[in-house]
């Protein structure tokens, strides 16, 4: 279809939603929730394991599946980061060097226990008190272990691991210790339960959704044993029945930092989902709040509902004079590392930017290129963020990159991450790791992280992280500075340059 014309009126109620899908939830996510096939597959049940980086969606996929859920009858148990606290985890266990206890393993029966009991109480409280389907067990059980004393999710996990923290490290004789541990590992207390619950999940469905583990991520002992042996949990939980569903989200960065969950994954491979944006779902995702804004504030907008999804990018963003229609996305999608949270800011600052110089659509390209800066800067810093975990102080050696050209050879950016790493050039926070960081080392983490992209052959595209799962980037012989970064680093594009020049 052609060029599409929108009401004035329309620039000041268009809304591209929040960056929170917690938030967007109550707005109308779900009208305009991109279902991608990576949601149909989590939500059909063949995967159960989300991972993907911070604001690639999935919590948005997690939020319209738990509504969609409850929607159709079932049980949700959403556990949020307010349910779990890694700092309270370090402070109250000992350490697994005292005694030796395995602590993968303790989590994953502490993590098992915790699921079933949560999963029997929410059916329990659905009136189970009948002598039909195994719901009597399920609802004496609970109402004599827990009913008198209602403790939080974090409680019961914990109280869990102190119970076999007590045994393993307390002065009991080795026989009557190992008995012990095994009845709390093989949880005994809960086991004869399992074939009533398998009878009432015959007719009832259960969800149990564990997001937003890196909230407070601190790479501690205690916080890599709580989330391989979630995976763990989730892996056996999953397999009693098909009506029990435990789904887990995790961020890239931490799957990366946990060399157990890593051994564990390559085992189940095929439960995990990993999450990946291209460039047309993120228009389409942009296309998407733009109809339902216009039409949940009243608009006529049955020329945007015939529109494809480009059209209806230009008829909110305005490209510079002799450019395509396009134009415009394409430099803001080139500053993005493909993640929706990225482009629903870039263009929110954008039409913000428009409102207080503009009265009519589409928002000039001067918005766009005015917003830049800051939401650089802001991109910058949370990305560096993201890692501090596994490379604290990366904030200051994306800082020396600052004012330099922003493109490389192989040699001279050896010599800078060689600089880099004998302390040549001072950095901040980098002790721990930065000076046993060879330059190769070093160039893939910053490829990683999204500050570099990488020339992969001899047709002048450079690739990002984003844009291709693997690649030899030790064989690569030239890098550029992602766009994403350059205008809060002072450097400079060179006029005329292509998309991704």
């Amino acid at each position: 279809m052609g060029k599409v014309t929108l009401s004035p009126k329309i620039l000041d109620v268009l809304d591209f939603g929040t960056p929170s899908a917690e938030r967007d939830i109550s707005r109308g996510l779900e009208k305009y929730f991109v279902e991608s096939d990576a949601y149909q597959r989590v939500r059909s049940g063949a995967k159960t394991i989300l991972m993907g980086n911070r604001g690639a969606g999935k919590s948005a996929i997690f939020q319209v599946l738990a509504k969609r859920e409850r929607a159709a009858g079932s049980h949700v148990i959403e556990l949020s980061p307010e349910d779990y606290s890694y700092e309270l985890l370090s402070s109250t266990m000992e350490a697994e060097d005292a005694g030796s206890w395995a602590k993968q393993g303790a989590y994953a029966a502490a993590w098992k226990y915790l699921i079933y009991v949560l999963v029997m109480k929410a059916l329990a409280r659905k009136g189970m008190r009948l002598t039909k389907g195994g719901g009597r067990e399920i609802h004496n059980y609970i109402r004599d272990n827990h009913g008198a004393h209602q403790l939080g999710p974090l409680s019961l996990l914990v109280s869990y691991l102190k119970r076999l923290e007590a045994i393993k490290l307390g002065p009991i004789e080795a026989g009557l210790r190992t008995r012990e541990l095994d009845r709390l590992y093989k949880l005994e207390e809960i086991h004869n339960l399992q074939p009533a619950l398998k009878k009432v999940l015959d007719g009832q469905r259960v969800i149990v959704l564990v997001d937003e583990l890196d909230r407070g991520w601190d790479s501690s002992e205690d916080a890599k044993a709580f989330v391989s042996g979630l995976f763990q949990a989730c892996v056996s939980i999953n397999g009693l029945h098909e009506n029990l569903r435990v789904y887990v989200s995790l961020r890239q960065e931490l799957y990366d930092d946990i060399p157990a969950l890593y051994d564990d994954a390559q085992k189940h491979r095929d439960l995990l989902e990993k999450i990946y944006w291209s460039e047309e779902s993120l228009l389409e995702l942009i296309a998407k709040r733009i109809r339902y804004s216009a039409h949940e504030k009243g608009f006529d907008v049955e020329a945007l509902e015939r529109a494809g999804d480009r059209a209806c990018w230009s008829a909110v963003f305005a490209s510079p004079p002799g450019q395509g229609r396009d134009a415009a996305f394409r430099y803001m999608v080139d500053r993005t590392l493909y993640r929706p949270r990225e482009i629903i800011q870039f263009c929110s600052e954008a039409l913000a930017q428009a409102r207080r110089r503009a009265s009519k659509l589409p928002v000039p390209y001067s918005a766009i290129e005015r917003c830049e800066y800051g939401y650089s800067a802001e991109r910058t810093r949370d990305i560096a963020a993201e890692y501090r975990s596994q490379y604290p102080g990366l904030l200051s050696i994306f800082e020396v990159f600052r004012s330099r050209p922003h493109t490389f050879d192989r040699e001279e950016l050896e010599l800078l991450c060689l600089e880099l790493a004998v302390g040549e050039i001072p950095t901040r926070g980098t002790e721990s790791w930065l000076p046993n960081c060879y330059p190769n080392d070093l160039i893939e983490v910053l490829w990683r992280s999204g500050l570099l992209t990488a020339q992969a052959n001899g047709d002048g595209t450079f690739l990002g992280s984003h844009q291709v799962q693997h690649l030899n980037i030790a064989a690569v012989k030239r890098f550029r500075i992602h766009e994403m970064f350059r205008s809060s680093l002072g450097i400079a594009t060179p006029e005329g340059a292509a998309p991704g020049g």
